[in-house]
């Protein structure tokens, strides 16, 4: 299974990124023999400075002998000297450049799936957006990408370090004594995979809780903090602290027993390694030879063995925060498995042609077959630049009806025609331009008010007389100006410093400054006063009759600029195809 979700995250990652863990395999195959180099050069080291006489008349030494010169033991120790510290410095440098290379290979990847997430569930239909929970995603993009990065990509790199690493010390050790050496890894190999079955179960478990409980906090601080003041007037402070604490300390503990798993064994294997280096060096210290022998083969078996210890160290730890971050993992494949439309690569499209009508035909919705229908039949023919009111009870499907009219929702059965041509999957962005929307509950960024009416444009690429014009329209220029920073004002957190009409008035202004030929009002005015909402919907109506209206609303005032007002309580208006003459 793990191998199955493995090649898939592999699929999501760039051919650019392919190539870079190629050259980083590369780079642990010549770090490994760097391991075998400092390793082996212990031997001529210890050797040259006991019993350089011996060392003078090694087979392997004459070469170098003759080329350095060399008359007398004695003159050995230096050049031997100095070829063992360039063999740890050379290690030491290829360490070091791997430990950045890997580190920084991690974290462009880990960033390359976030921002893949991100992009992707952006695109997502609103359909699905309205099913999901965004703590879910926040939680993937953030935390549960971070856990992949770590526990997945992080561990497989160190997995494969380790494991040349291990390569590259075993030749070394098996060169030395070929039966020490054999007989450690055997040992050592074996006591960390009884831990790694006896841990396994746990480490799924842990992973499943901190996957579960991270979504919960996220949850806990959205809802707490996005409904400050009703948690401060209810004084619901405890109940909010409570889930959050549950889920946190769950999250925590799960989270430090997966540490304690992961690094315990290596204290456990190095007393043991110490207690068998002082065990072998009493044995091969009463063999033939003494401690002269001795002394060069021990201390680059224990130079080995403390190398050894950190790569086998490395490869369970690898494969325990594989285990543990694989429900993360699902999630996180999950969403970059999201399909992505495919004018998500294309260049802005170019509006479709709106010169006559829109016209719903058939139009039925509902969200689930599970669940009743919202709309039934719905036909309608609205000409280009007319003044369109929508009215009905609380849940008979206006702001639905005009969901569907701006594609954001698509109809269960029937079509959407804009002057014949119907508008589906492949050219809904092209429709979609012709519209700005303006909503009940204005969004409003934490910046100015400049960049909040040119929402979703650059800071550089702003038009500031455009902005003022669109303020301006949407009667709310003279407060701004009125201002110490003007349009440089900033709103706050969600426009947290305004009142509920202002925010609603820079949400009209956002919709002008788009100028958009199609203007859709869904209870926009509702915040305004009386004497507010005629002065906006005033200027809005000499705006000309190029541009469309759709308006929502429950105060029949708002209405009254309207040409015809569809009451979708009155079944009879919404399926007898009405036609309403400019």
């Amino acid at each position: 299974m793990i191998q199955n979700q493995f090649k898939e995250l592999w699929f999501h990652i760039s051919k650019r990124r392919k190539i870079q863990f190629f050259l980083v395999s590369i780079l642990m195959i010549i770090s490994s023999f760097s391991e075998i180099i400092s390793i082996s050069a212990v031997l001529p080291f210890l050797g040259v400075l006991i019993n350089p006489e011996q060392v003078f008349q090694h087979d392997l030494m004459q070469p170098i002998i003759r080329v350095l010169q060399i008359t007398k033991p004695s003159q050995l120790i230096f050049p031997v000297t100095v070829a063992f510290i360039c063999a740890a410095l050379f290690t030491g440098a290829i360490r070091l450049v791997l430990l950045y290379v890997t580190t920084r290979l991690s974290a462009v990847t880990g960033a390359d799936f976030s921002i893949n997430i991100y992009r992707r569930t952006l695109y997502q239909e609103y359909s699905i957006h309205v099913m999901r929970n965004s703590s879910e995603i926040i939680n993937s993009v953030i935390n549960k990408t971070n856990t992949v990065v770590g526990g997945i990509i992080g561990s497989v790199i160190t997995f494969t370090n380790s494991l040349f690493l291990l390569i590259g010390i075993m030749s070394a050790l098996l060169i030395i004594d070929t039966k020490i050496a054999s007989t450690a890894f055997i040992g050592i190999g074996f006591m960390y995979w009884m831990v790694m079955l006896y841990t396994r179960q746990q480490l799924k478990e842990n992973g499943e809780c901190i996957a579960k409980q991270s979504t919960v906090m996220i949850k806990s601080l959205q809802e707490g903090l996005g409904g400050i003041r009703d948690v401060l007037i209810d004084g619901t402070q405890n109940l909010f602290c409570s889930v959050y604490r549950r889920a946190d300390f769950s999250l925590r503990y799960a989270s430090r027993k997966n540490v304690f798993i992961k690094e315990s064994p290596r204290f456990i294997m190095e007393a043991i390694s110490i207690i068998l280096i002082a065990v072998l060096a009493y044995t091969m210290t009463q063999e033939e030879g003494g401690i002269d022998t001795v002394i060069p083969v021990l201390g680059a078996l224990a130079l080995g063995a403390q190398k050894l210890l950190p790569a086998v160290q490395g490869s369970y730890g690898a494969y325990a925060a594989i285990t543990a971050a694989k429900a993360s993992l699902e999630d996180v494949l999950k969403l970059l498995d999201q399909d992505i439309p495919s004018y998500a690569n294309q260049p802005s499209p170019t509006p479709i042609k709106f010169e006559q009508a829109i016209q719903l035909k058939n139009i039925s919705f509902r969200y689930t077959e599970h669940l009743p229908w919202v709309l039934e039949n719905v036909n309608l023919t609205i000409p280009k630049g007319s003044r369109i009111g929508f009215k009905g009870a609380t849940g008979s499907g206006k702001s639905t009806l005009l969901d569907i009219i701006m594609h954001l929702l698509q109809a269960t059965n029937g079509e959407l025609l804009i002057d014949d041509q119907p508008i589906g999957v492949n050219n809904k962005r092209q429709w979609q331009v012709h519209i700005a929307h303006v909503p009940q509950n204005i969004y409003l960024s934490d910046n100015s008010i400049e960049e909040n009416i040119a929402f979703g444009i650059q800071k550089d690429k702003i038009d500031p007389q455009r902005v003022r014009k669109a303020a301006k329209q949407a009667k709310i220029s003279e407060l701004i100006e009125s201002w110490k920073d003007g349009y440089q004002t900033s709103v706050g957190e969600r426009g947290i410093r305004l009142s509920g009409g202002q925010r609603q008035r820079i949400g009209i202004a956002r919709a002008l400054y788009k100028k958009a030929d199609v203007l859709v009002f869904d209870e926009a005015t509702s915040a305004l006063d009386n004497e507010t909402e005629s002065a906006v919907m005033k200027s809005i109506e000499n705006l000309g009759r190029d541009l469309t209206i759709l308006i929502i609303a429950h105060r029949l005032s708002t209405l009254e600029v309207c040409d015809y007002v569809i009451d979708l309580s009155n079944k009879t208006d919404i399926m007898n195809n009405v036609k309403i003459a400019t």
